[in-house]
């Protein structure tokens, strides 16, 4: 039987766009929008009770779920990191960022960056590995074990044949995640330059006051584009409450029942130009000029769709694996128990530059788009603040200048 709640967007009135307040009324009109849920029940008389499954009866179970703990709460860190907001940077922070006192700031924050904390199960792991290595070849040497037993050590010399292939191999993944990272930076760039030169247009080229009520909305979808890309790209997001403040009740709802917010917006815009009072030279170039929106979208999805090659990834995770796994065989001759702490160092790093790459390697997280999407809000109220002003400026000069002309078309001596 399959339930639907009714929609839980009950408006108690028009939300319209207002750009002589936008700071204030952009987070504060209404609560969020909860998405529509949809609960599914079978009911089946064949099989009333369904056989438990095995998992749950197993007596390992209780130890699997101990041994969770640690990655399943390293991995809640980094999501929460992931959610955290990013901010774009201004002078004040350039200057504390290239601060002499960056390392010591960096190195007095270690336990606080998520990027480490995510790292403590592998190297928790390696380390412990390395423990129980050097437990057994201190047992053997000292013969509390019996002589069938063989000292675990090994040459250095593969070590020092696979080392550069291994430094290669986290070079090549984080330039392959950093491009990617770049690429996105790119996109957002050229998608945050075209909604303001877009808007720029809009305004300074629609004047017939009979389109003022499309204007305005035509300003609601340009404005509310680059909120809904960011919604479409990074998990999680809100696109309903990132919105409400943006567009009109009707017009949020069919936003929401699409599959895709971005293209319905663009398929708005694209609407509302067919219904202005336009030259057809100007119509034509307002809708030309909205290739940027589908080209930003289009590179967006492809990042988001496209990782860096799984084999590539899976095969620098191996290698990490075995070369930290047999560490302290190589190291046991030279290092002794010393092979513990060398091995939790390795670990620590080695895996650390892993890790950066994959975090990355997902760009739009990293990047601050809640910042660049206020920033096109603020440059739209700016834009429509200024106009009547700047139109009043030039009326007057105009004036003037009609003013120092005699009326044979001579200026005065």
């Amino acid at each position: 039987m399959l339930t639907q709640p009714t929609n839980c967007i009950k408006p108690t009135s028009n939300i319209l766009f207002s750009f002589n307040s936008i700071p204030k009324s952009f987070f504060k009109l209404h609560p969020p929008l909860n998405p529509r849920t949809h609960s599914f029940k079978l009911h089946c008389s064949q099989y009333p009770n369904p056989p438990p499954s095995s998992s749950s009866s197993s007596p390992f179970q209780p130890l699997i779920s101990i041994l969770r703990i640690i990655p399943d709460w390293a991995d809640e860190i980094k999501e929460r990191g992931f959610r955290q907001d990013r901010t774009l940077y201004d002078h004040e922070k350039w200057v504390h960022h290239r601060s002499s006192y960056r390392h010591l700031r960096h190195f007095l924050t270690s336990l606080s960056s998520r990027v480490i904390l995510s790292l403590i199960p592998p190297v928790i792991a390696f380390t412990l590995v390395a423990v129980v290595i050097a437990s057994y070849n201190t047992a053997v040497a000292l013969e509390w074990l019996p002589e069938v037993f063989p000292m675990l050590r090994s040459s250095a010399l593969p070590y020092q044949l696979t080392a550069p292939a291994l430094a290669l191999l986290l070079v090549f993944r984080t330039e392959a995640s950093y491009s990617r990272f770049e690429e996105g930076r790119k996109a957002w760039t050229k998608v945050i330059a075209g909604t303001n030169d877009f808007a720029r247009q809009i305004i300074s080229g629609v004047e017939n006051s009979g389109d003022a009520e499309l204007k305005k909305a035509l300003l609601q979808y340009v404005v509310a584009f680059p909120v809904a890309l960011k919604c479409h790209v990074i998990y999680g997001s809100n696109m309903g409450r990132d919105l409400q403040n943006l567009l009109e009740v009707d017009d949020l709802l069919v936003v929401l029942s699409s599959k895709h917010g971005p293209g319905c917006i663009i398929e708005f815009i694209s609407q509302n130009i067919r219904m202005l009072k336009l030259e057809e030279s100007r119509r034509n170039m307002l809708e030309s000029n909205m290739s940027c929106f589908h080209e930003g979208i289009g590179v967006c999805e492809n990042l988001i769709g496209t990782p860096i090659p799984l084999s590539y990834t899976r095969l620098t995770s191996r290698f990490l694996v075995l070369w930290n796994l047999t560490l302290p065989i190589i190291l046991w001759d030279d290092c002794h128990w010393i092979v513990v702490p060398a091995t939790f160092i390795s670990a620590a790093s080695l895996f650390c530059i892993e890790e950066v790459g994959v975090l990355i390697e997902e760009p739009f997280p990293m990047l601050a788009l809640d910042d660049l999407c206020r920033s096109v809000q603020e440059n739209v109220q700016e834009a429509l603040s200024r106009e009547k002003l700047i139109q009043a400026r030039l009326t007057a000069k105009g004036r003037i200048q009609k003013k120092q002309h005699c009326p044979n078309g001579q200026p005065k001596s």
